[in-house]
């Protein structure tokens, strides 16, 4: 195999399919970025795969000679990192693999290409939708899934597709965030659900390339009268600016979470998210891991405090619109911020629900 390539292309398509090499390779293959330039093609194909998610990306090349090669998928990331800004030179002799680029020369050694597996075929595609609304819909809600892989449930982020709209959510039992946004079914009647790792689902929002769309593969739809098979059964598949990722569904039902948003409110607060956000960063400060952040409002002002006792304490007012009853409530700072962190507007809206009477 031989051929000359963009080095910031060759770069980026590298260090985007390298994110889904495993930490710790089960095997060592599976350490390996596999590439492989077909036969009349101009397309350099890499892709990387650990069993459960899959990374395939494409990069347009100078070919010389097709062929197919294996190597180490994190050091060839750091060398395409650090080549200079000039053509990349990539060529296959024997059991090594040579990279040239102005006057800097590799040799690396290639990894047995038949031991490595075969990559899933992505399911067709079921909807599209604009790439940067998914991504921050995905920046706000992944945040709240658990990291205890103890509970496989809550590690990951339940998408609801049901026509054209789609529902985000997630919960680590603490906290449930949600969201909902439009998109671009190709079944009318869709109604399927998927539960998705949240990692995966976070480095894929993270990598979308800005006012492009991304287009999401279902392995199996239900509409109409029944449910349309696809390839890759129990799989969720997304592509975009000619980039596939596959990852594997957590196999387990998600939480009835629609009932724990209240409709009706006995008190509710205006204030400048901005303002909220960095009054909770300094007020914080002398809270403990276990020590919560308390927020006590009236109808001008909201008094943040932090600390009690012979510990370090800390306080702070705001000027708020507020309206209701009394309301003290208390957070976990990091919780707090968290939720902050998905408001999209300039002012914060805060409410409390009305209890149930009492039988």
């Amino acid at each position: 195999m031989r051929f000359r390539v963009d080095r910031d292309a060759f770069a980026e398509a590298v260090a985007w399919t390298a994110r889904a090499l495993p930490a710790r390779p089960a095997v060592p293959v599976l350490a390996g970025m596999r590439l492989e330039l077909p036969t009349d093609s101009g397309q350099l194909r890499l892709s990387s795969f650990d069993y459960e998610v899959s990374a395939q990306a494409a990069v347009d090349v100078e070919a010389e000679e097709s062929g197919a090669v294996l190597v180490s998928g994190r050091l060839l990331a750091e060398i395409a990192r650090n080549l200079s800004p000039q053509p990349v030179d990539f060529s296959c002799d024997g059991s090594r693999a040579l990279v040239n680029c102005g006057s800097a020369r590799f040799t690396l050694l290639t990894l047995p290409l038949e031991d490595y597996p075969s990559l899933p075929e992505m399911p067709g595609i079921t909807g599209s939708l604009a790439a940067d609304a998914f991504a921050a819909a995905v920046r706000q809600v992944a945040p709240a899934a658990s990291r205890d892989d103890t509970l496989p449930m809550l590690t990951g982020v339940h998408m609801s597709f049901s026509g054209d709209s789609l529902s985000l959510a997630a919960t680590d039992r603490y906290r449930i965030a949600v969201r909902e946004l439009w998109w671009q079914s190709e079944y009318s009647d869709l109604d399927t659900s998927a539960l998705v790792p949240a990692r995966t689902l976070a480095d894929t929002g993270r990598s979308l390339v800005s006012g492009s769309n991304i287009g999401i593969a279902l392995s199996a739809v239900s509409a109409g009268a029944g449910t349309a098979p696809s390839h890759g059964e129990g799989m969720i598949g997304f592509e975009n600016n000619g980039r596939r990722t596959t990852t594997r569904l957590i196999d387990s039902d998600f939480i009835k979470y629609e009932s724990r948003f209240p409709t009706d409110f006995t008190a509710r607060a205006e204030v400048s998210k901005a303002k909220l956000i960095e009054a909770v960063k300094r007020v914080a400060l002398v809270a403990d891991r276990n020590s919560p952040l308390r927020l006590s409002f009236t109808e001008t002002e909201v008094l943040l405090e932090a600390g009690s006792g012979d510990d370090a304490q800390a306080r702070e007012v705001l000027d708020v619109k507020y309206e209701g009853e009394p309301m003290r409530i208390a957070f976990g700072p990091e919780f707090f911020l968290d939720g902050l962190g998905a408001v999209e507007t300039e002012t914060a809206h805060l409410a409390s629900p009305c209890r149930p009477s009492p039988p």
